[in-house]
């Protein structure tokens, strides 16, 4: 059953409000003490009035692999929900430019998996849409493992100044190749491409889907520690990659100049829940069957509450649980790069996409969240 229609709001009504609002007023927790809110707890709700932020058409840079609807989708709801934070005060009303000014100067930087990268395409489509003049936006591809998005002014004493990037790195320690082609994952090193992102304003790291993998589809063949193979389970490897990663970051990030976010695991509908042939949200209320194994949760989770460095945990695993409807499906593309056709739609079981999400759909949301963390303390944000 999908939640009803929103009948007012006491939380900034949409999501270019969200992200420019200043931290929300503290709520009351019934015995007169005062707590923060937390704006990853609520519903959603449907607002075609004010969504989807941005047409898929607007935005020349997005993957096929995300663009849904140029892929054959037919139905359009699930580009119309707004995420409503429970028992949040109000905020500051700023419309789509206001991301843009937010990021004036600021790079921001995305490092993980394919999720990372369908919200650093998100994020790219919300600003390049709000240009006064986008032929002032660049999007580059530095390597396969770097992609760039820029956004100036029209004049240069108007400029943005503004980048978004995103780094490939889906286990965030090392993946090598060695010469007789097997693959080794070094728990005890990251990759030397990250020493680029030092300096960044905000990072926004994650890590999960891959580790997961098992049999073929396992991307590894060995593990290395210290230089020399070893043998262990597969949540004791994520485990030690977690602990080297949360060091390399209290070694070399200056959080007087960066904001670090660890966005949690995006989840996948299969089995119980299974995205095709979806077009609306399952009730906050109604039954989910977490596809993710909790024991791995807890060690980003407890990684996070190790580290010196503030870290701030974008929790959107329990809300994205909701959204169904929001993965690819059928309506996605296949291993040639062209969207599925009818006989491979009919063979949902083979190709359903239900890992990835559609754009414009519910990463955009995810950035907003991240934006509006972004005006308050890293210690306010942390929901585990």
């Amino acid at each position: 059953m999908a939640p009803a229609p929103d009948a007012g709001s006491g939380y900034p009504g949409s999501d270019e409000e969200l992200a420019a609002a200043p931290a929300p007023a503290p709520a009351s927790d019934g015995d007169g003490e005062r707590r923060e809110c937390d704006v990853f707890d609520g519903s959603w709700v449907r607002d075609p009035a004010r969504y989807p932020l941005y047409e898929a058409a607007e935005c020349p840079f997005l993957s096929d692999q995300v663009t849904c609807r140029r892929n054959g989708r037919p139905d359009a709801g699930y580009e119309q929900w707004r995420w409503q934070p429970r028992g949040c005060g109000g905020g500051a009303r700023l419309d789509g430019a206001g991301a843009l000014e937010q990021l004036r100067n600021r790079r921001v930087v995305f490092v993980g998996d394919s999720l990372n990268r369908n919200m650093w395409e998100s994020l790219a489509c919300i600003l390049y849409t709000a240009l006064p003049d986008r032929s002032r936006a660049r999007v580059h591809h530095a390597s396969s493992e770097h992609k760039i998005f820029r956004a100036m002014g029209k004049l240069m004493l108007q400029d943005y100044n503004c980048s978004v990037e995103f780094f490939w790195s889906p286990f965030l320690v090392q993946l090598e190749t060695k010469q007789d082609r097997t693959k080794v994952l070094k728990l005890d090193q990251l990759p030397a491409m990250l020493q680029q992102v030092i300096g960044a304003d905000v990072l926004v790291f994650n890590t999960g889907h891959w580790w997961t993998h098992t049999g073929k589809l396992r991307a590894w063949d060995h593990l290395e520690r210290n230089g020399m193979l070893v043998k262990m389970e597969g949540e004791e490897a994520f485990s030690r990659a977690l602990r080297t990663w949360a060091r390399w970051v209290d070694h070399n990030v200056d959080q007087t100049r960066t904001r670090v976010f660890f966005r949690s695991v995006s989840p996948e509908h299969k089995g119980a829940n299974w995205c095709y042939n979806q077009t609306a949200p399952i009730a906050a209320e109604e039954a989910i069957v977490p596809w993710f194994p909790k024991s791995m949760v807890s060690i980003v989770e407890g990684s996070i509450r190790s580290m010196r460095t503030p870290a701030t945990y974008l929790n959107i695993t329990r809300l994205s649980e909701l959204r169904i409807d929001a993965h690819p499906s059928v309506y996605s593309i296949n291993r040639d790069g062209k969207p599925l056709s009818l006989e491979q739609r009919r063979q949902p079981v083979v190709y359903a996409d239900c890992s990835h999400w559609c754009l414009p759909g519910l990463p955009d949301t995810w950035n907003v969240l991240l934006l509006a963390s972004l005006t308050r303390h890293p210690s306010s944000n942390l929901h585990l």
